[in-house]
């Protein structure tokens, strides 16, 4: 099984800065979550060994065990902000730590944290809006602030494209201070235009940047990008149409509900349906030829064959 993040798109809007290890000292946890079936709750610590930081992010296991800790012992410090509405239809401003606790075992190489209770059902509400990404995607990415970016631009891969974004509120989201990089040179060199490198090289999208300007002055920016083409998305051979014409109605909706959960269908996603309604869909799109030589290699990953 491959190591999924989901996380709430209040939480992925949040204006939060969190560094480099600490972003990813959150992901793992949240795959153990995941993984362990333990779930995510505000009472019971979960572990992160200094073994699955090695194996992801392909560092030295003492390396990984010491930015573990050094990661640990900022992380109970941080806060987060984001807005919900209340039953009266008015916004409420929240103001929230990340986790109500964290110990280390340094016989184990093992950390454990507890997230606080704001935050849980920001990761685990899963039938509203949410994003959805493979692990895998963001583990070359050195800069704290392409994870960021990343994560901020997946939110909208139904469409795309971002909606424009004012530059003070992007550097909030992006996990700038306000006394960093304050000259736009030194923002664009060592922030946006790293993070976006990054992105395109090691990520599966590939990503445009626009500035829009107030006179003279850069006043935001907004985004623009497009999933990387995967391998093999056409019916080239007899071999393919005829696995087009065998495929059966209980087969087709039998494999769509695995597609639903497949991180690769994310670009299909409509982002607010849940599981059920998407696999739905994707059973209408697999009666179309053209969509199911594109999704046959999904297909095929997840067991599909010919009999």
């Amino acid at each position: 099984m491959r190591d999924l993040v989901v996380k709430d798109n209040a939480l992925i809007n949040a204006s939060y800065n969190l560094d480099l290890v600490e972003q990813r000292l959150i992901l793992l946890a949240i795959v153990e979550a995941r993984e362990s079936g333990k779930g995510i709750n505000a009472n019971d610590p979960l572990e992160v060994h200094a073994e699955s930081y090695t194996r992801q992010f392909n560092v030295a296991r003492q390396t990984a065990y010491q930015a573990l800790k050094d990661a640990c012992k900022d992380l109970f410090a941080r806060q987060f902000s984001y807005q919900e509405i209340n039953k009266r239809g008015n916004v409420e401003n929240v103001l929230s730590r990340w986790v109500s606790e964290i110990r280390y075992i340094d016989a184990e190489a093992t950390v454990k944290l507890i997230f606080a209770p704001a935050i849980v059902p920001l990761i685990t509400r899963l039938e509203e809006q949410f994003t959805k990404y493979e692990l895998q995607q963001i583990s070359n990415l050195s800069s704290a602030y392409a994870v960021r970016l990343y994560e901020l631009l997946i939110a909208w891969r139904s469409t795309g494209q971002t909606p424009f974004i004012e530059l003070t509120e992007f550097r909030k989201k992006i996990g700038v201070l306000d006394d960093e990089y304050t000259r736009m040179g030194n923002f664009k060199d060592r922030v946006l235009n790293l993070s976006i490198v990054q992105i395109n090289e090691h990520t599966d999208i590939k990503v445009k940047c626009e500035q829009h300007k107030k006179g003279r002055n850069i006043s935001g920016f907004s985004f623009t990008f497009k999933q990387k083409k995967a391998p093999n998305e056409a019916l080239n051979n007899q071999n393919d149409l005829d696995l087009f014409s065998k495929i059966s109605d209980a087969q087709r909706h039998l494999f769509a509900s695995k597609l639903s959960k497949l991180p690769e269908m994310n670009k299909y996603s409509q982002g607010t349906e849940s599981y059920e309604q998407f696999a739905i869909r994707i059973a209408e799109m697999l009666q179309d030829k053209t969509m199911f030589g594109k999704l046959l290699p999904y297909l095929q990953k997840v067991g599909f064959k010919a009999k």
